[in-house]
């Protein structure tokens, strides 16, 4: 059996102060792993060199390379743009940040190796492994939210929002074409397409370090993503994930 080629996709949006470091480690575990990878960074239309930046890296690294959204449109608009384009046959999407530590992949693709469809970072299974925690009123938030998921969609995840999420080919390729959430509540619809499919889903503890810089505003951004939560059920009551249906039970 071949081995497994890896796609590991950065979703950047004025990223520039750290998407070199960041770069820097990816590479380097890759190698020292010996991984057949590719690195995908989406630029979301970033003001700053994000975007340079990373040219200046591809043209360095042949396993690197640039996609550039059509302005800003948002973390799951991003992460959606560079599932879509991966060739490998196990695909990662990371925070630029880092937050949790690109070693940490291993332990999602081990999850994947013993047979699960999709391996979903968590912070909440093993609390310990927070090297940093979350200022309180956004673990507060992080509470909230998880309660009305489990309500609004039935999903039954201690943690749906780390940014640490990896897709065998065949999953990534049924749920990320019916997404339809752009922004930051766009983990909630993957993992309800995901049950809809059927999949199997592994949340997998992982180290995490709160990063400053966040660009999540708790309130505005608080009350869009309920918002966002209640999209995804209006548009299953619709029908607009019937698709779901006929393509899981030909899988």
């Amino acid at each position: 059996m071949e081995p497994a080629t890896y796609s590991i996709i950065l979703p950047a949006y004025n990223e520039s102060a750290r998407i070199a470091g960041t770069l820097d480690k990816i590479l380097a575990h890759a190698a020292q792993r010996g991984w057949s990878v590719e690195v995908i960074v989406v630029n979301d239309g970033s003001s700053d060199d994000t975007a340079a930046i990373v040219r200046a890296y591809a043209s360095q690294h042949p396993v690197l390379r640039l996609l550039e959204n059509p302005g800003n449109r948002g973390k799951g608009y991003s992460v959606r743009n560079g599932m879509v384009h991966a060739r490998g046959d196990i695909l990662l999407f990371s925070d630029a940040d880092l937050s949790s530590p690109i070693e940490e992949a291993d332990k999602l693709f081990a999850a994947i190796a013993k047979g699960a469809d999709i391996a979903i970072g968590s912070r909440w299974v093993d609390r310990r492994l927070q090297i940093r925690r979350q200022p309180l009123h956004r673990r507060i938030f992080g509470r909230i939210f998880n309660l009305a998921l489990r309500i609004i969609l039935g999903l039954q995840y201690k943690d749906t929002q780390c940014g640490f999420k990896a897709f065998t080919r065949r999953s990534a390729q049924a749920v990320f074409p019916l997404q339809k959430i752009e922004r930051w509540g766009f983990d909630p619809e993957l993992l309800y397409l995901a049950r809809k499919f059927g999949f199997t889903v592994s949340e997998v503890p992982v180290a995490w370090s709160h990063r400053e810089g966040t660009r999540i505003h708790p309130l505005r951004d608080g009350i869009r993503m309920f918002g966002e939560l209640l999209r995804v059920r209006w548009y299953a009551l619709r029908g607009n994930y019937a698709a779901c249906d006929a393509v899981s039970q030909a899988l």
